[in-house]
């Protein structure tokens, strides 16, 4: 039997385009912050003091619950590291129209 995957595990467990890159988006963010910690062999409080949060939120992102932290939130917690955040995004040869989504025109 072949295991077949999008490639992005979220959408191989059935959840949308749209909600599959959130998530992923999320993950990235909160594993730069974890790298960060680990790196820089901080406490909890430490990094709590130096990222400008509570160490609740140190606590619930090194153990990979990210629920209810935006990534908006997360962006500023990457920067407030002093690295830089590199991004990119590759389009598609060509449009398909099984791509299609008729929320698209509300964004």
């Amino acid at each position: 039997m072949k295991n077949v995957t999008t490639g992005n595990v979220f959408e191989d467990l059935g959840f949308s385009r749209e909600e599959s890159a959130h998530l992923a988006l999320k993950v990235f963010l909160g594993e730069q912050i974890r790298i960060f910690i680990r790196r820089n062999r901080l406490s909890q409080a430490r990094a709590a003091a130096r990222l400008g949060v509570q160490q609740p939120k140190i606590s619930k992102i090194l153990n990979e619950n990210l629920d209810g932290m935006s990534i908006e939130y997360l962006v500023k917690l990457v920067a407030r590291t002093g690295g830089t955040l590199e991004y990119s995004f590759t389009q598609p040869e060509t449009y398909r129209r099984d791509n299609d989504n008729s929320q698209a025109s509300a964004i």
